[in-house]
């Protein structure tokens, strides 16, 4: 039986893409970042935007989110904490997205990037958004053309339907340990799930946790999602689609959207995103983790 998944547009090709590069309610933004991990820090990681790499070369018409600079709290110890509804709503207003926008959202070397701000976008009411499967590597390997040129659209209006219930805090995620009805799915490698590497602060996960390496539902050859049917076998096997309740996490809110982005379209309505995830999970030693 064929995988039937909740939102087909949610995921485009790069042929949908260059079919519909003209269309002038498309809306499409590079969202790349990048993270420089750090031995010993006061943080895990440190947030590098891209702009200069996307100045350098992107999509025809795409423009750039900045999601630590334009999306984020400017004073989180946690890096990339989402700023309130409403400035993140006037970011995107900014960026050019209205009510009536089709938004296509792509990144560099791993899908997280689109499918945080998919989340996001979600979170506020907007259902209109659609990732663009294969990325940037996938346009590029088709031979399709970039731009050098910089891309503005005209500033919009969105209007704020507030799903709140989409990003959950770690008070949220301690009361969820000992409930048998929810499932929380760890994005991150299987190394820093099983403790092997402790890149944030104590090693290991948070208790009764389930492995699902985002990075693992990507071919690495095409940059482009597995075939949803292989996916949904691979949440299956692992457990994490056990239960009413999903939560996903991983380091610091990215990576886990892609367990959640999956989880949604797999037909798993209560879908959360733990935002701040082992940043701030790993160095509380008032908190519970568990290693092996």
């Amino acid at each position: 039986m064929r995988t039937v998944i909740r939102n087909p547009d949610a995921l485009v090709s790069t042929d949908w893409l260059a079919d519909h590069l003209d269309d002038p309610d498309l809306r499409v933004f590079d969202c790349s970042t990048v993270l420089q991990f750090e031995e010993g820090g006061k943080r895990p990681y440190r947030v590098l935007h891209c702009a200069t790499e996307h100045q350098e070369g992107h999509i025809p018409g795409a423009g750039y989110f900045d999601l630590q600079g334009e999306f984020s709290e400017e004073d989180s110890p946690f890096g990339m904490t989402l700023a309130s509804p409403e400035t993140v709503a006037a970011s995107f207003e900014r960026a050019g997205i209205d009510d009536s926008s089709r938004v296509v959202l792509y990144s560099r070397r791993s899908p997280s990037w689109a499918t945080r701000f998919w989340w996001m976008l979600r979170w506020l009411g907007f259902d209109n958004a659609s990732v663009l499967d294969g990325g940037f590597e996938k346009w590029v390997s088709k031979g399709r053309p970039l731009s050098t040129n910089t891309s503005t659209y005209p500033r919009g209006h969105l209007t704020i339907q507030l799903r709140p219930e989409l990003f959950v805090n770690k008070e949220d995620v301690l009361a969820a340990i000992d409930e048998p009805s929810t499932s929380l799915v760890n994005a991150l490698g299987r190394d820093i799930f099983s403790g092997e590497n402790p890149r944030y602060g104590r090693p290991g996960r948070i208790p009764g946790s389930i492995s699902l390496p985002q990075v693992e539902l990507v071919d690495a050859n095409t940059h482009a999602f597995l075939p949803a049917d292989e996916i949904a076998r691979m949440i299956e096997s692992t457990g994490a689609s056990r239960g009413d309740r999903h939560i996903t996490y991983c380091g610091g809110g990215i990576f886990a959207t892609v367990d959640a982005f999956w989880l949604y379209q797999l037909g798993h309505d209560d879908v959360a995103v733990y935002e701040n995830s082992m940043s701030e999970w790993g160095p509380d030693h008032d908190l519970p983790i568990e290693t092996g």
